[in-house]
């Protein structure tokens, strides 16, 4: 079984390091975008299984995708990758809904974790 994954970064190589930690043993097709808007787009009009997500974006930013996706509904595994490990924004993303925070850059280690412990591997 594929598992559809959306990776939601500004910087062309943050998307590409994301995609390259996914684990082989996860069957995935993937789909990228540059900012929130676009993702935003691609979540609704298909079905994705996990959205990893950056925070800060041109037009709509992380927190804007999170605020969205709870206040349109569309219930899916956000994984939250980011610099800004503030104690703060982790609540507030964890609070819109986010299943982790996970510091840039990603660690396999920490990315396999999160990824088995949502039933993903």
């Amino acid at each position: 079984m594929s598992t559809n994954v959306l990776i939601c970064d500004d910087s062309n190589l943050a998307r590409k390091q994301v995609l390259r930690s996914l684990p082989e043993s996860l069957s995935t097709d993937v789909q990228l975008a540059k900012d929130g808007q676009e993702a935003l787009e691609i979540l609704r009009r298909q079905s994705i299984d996990i959205l990893f997500l950056d925070l800060t974006m041109p037009i709509i930013d992380g927190l804007g995708v999170l605020q969205a996706l709870k206040d349109e509904g569309i219930q899916l595994p956000v994984f939250v990758i980011s610099a800004d490990v503030q104690p703060e924004m982790q609540s507030r993303v964890l609070g819109l809904g986010a299943k982790a925070f996970l510091r840039k850059p990603i660690a396999l280690d920490t990315l396999n974790e999160h990824l088995r412990n949502h039933g993903f591997l």
